[in-house]
């Protein structure tokens, strides 16, 4: 049995626009509920596969996808041999950190170590750390 990958356009996420608040109904309160304890692993690699549907070769396809995703804007912040740090600041994350729901970035993370790892040809994998101080998010892609 083969598998075929059909690798979605980027430029596809133009027409998909709609408001947020849904997905993040959907993200921080149902699937939690539906996941159980398991929710933030599997978010992780639901971010990984979410990756593998993009033809993703550069950081700025990263940052385009990131900002049709309503996730905000992801900008490299630091390149070193075998890490990359990202940070995501935006609107939506605020909104997010503020919510009185328990939020994650794990989706995010996913996300960022399989595109990260499709762009260098290597595996890497990702950490997020939230400054709720001035709403940011910092990823750490480390190889593996």
């Amino acid at each position: 049995m083969t598998k075929e990958l059909n690798q979605l356009s980027i430029s596809l996420l133009q027409e998909l626009q709609t408001s947020g608040a849904g997905y993040d109904v959907l993200r921080y309160i149902s699937l939690p509920k539906l996941l159980g304890t398991e929710a933030s692993t599997l978010l992780y690699f639901m971010g990984k596969d979410l990756a593998r549907s993009f033809d993703i070769q550069s950081y700025q396809d990263i940052y385009e996808i990131a900002t049709q995703l309503g996730w905000g804007k992801m900008e490299l912040v630091k390149e070193k041999k075998h890490s990359l740090t990202f940070t995501l600041m935006a609107d939506a994350v605020v909104y997010r950190l503020n919510a009185p729901i328990n939020v994650d970035f794990r989706l995010e993370a996913g996300f960022l170590a399989k595109a990260v790892s499709m762009i260098k040809g290597k595996e890497y994998e990702c950490s997020e750390k939230i400054n709720k101080k001035i709403y940011q998010v910092e990823f750490k892609v480390v190889s593996t």
